[in-house]
């Protein structure tokens, strides 16, 4: 009985000292529903396009850095290509977040 919990201990100890106890960030993704406008929505669009190495804002072909310096204020509809990785939609996301007057919207 002795050994038994000699190795349950050690069991416990290993996947104690193995494992992680961080919590991993949330990023708040909201879709676009239809519907008819509100008095409150904001009256500046903008669309941007994203794709595995590719980014798009109105058209035209941006990074990452002057989208962040572009876009301060009003709504931002996001279309995700099919090639489009999560790291890079994370990546747009975490550049776009906690401006004030600025709401994100992820297109299905």
């Amino acid at each position: 009985m002795t050994p038994l919990i000699d190795v349950i201990f050690l069991l416990l100890l290993f996947f104690m000292l193995s494992s992680t106890f961080s919590s991993f960030g949330e990023i708040e993704l909201s879709q676009a529903t239809g519907g008819a406008a509100t008095p409150d929505t904001p009256s500046e669009q903008v669309f941007v396009q994203v794709g595995a190495e590719r980014l798009v804002l109105n058209g035209a072909p941006v990074t990452l850095d002057e989208l962040g310096a572009q876009v301060e204020t009003g709504r931002v509809l996001v279309s995700l290509d099919a090639d489009a990785s999560a790291q890079r939609v994370v990546d747009l996301l975490v550049r776009l977040r906690g401006r004030d007057g600025l709401t994100v919207i992820v297109l299905e």
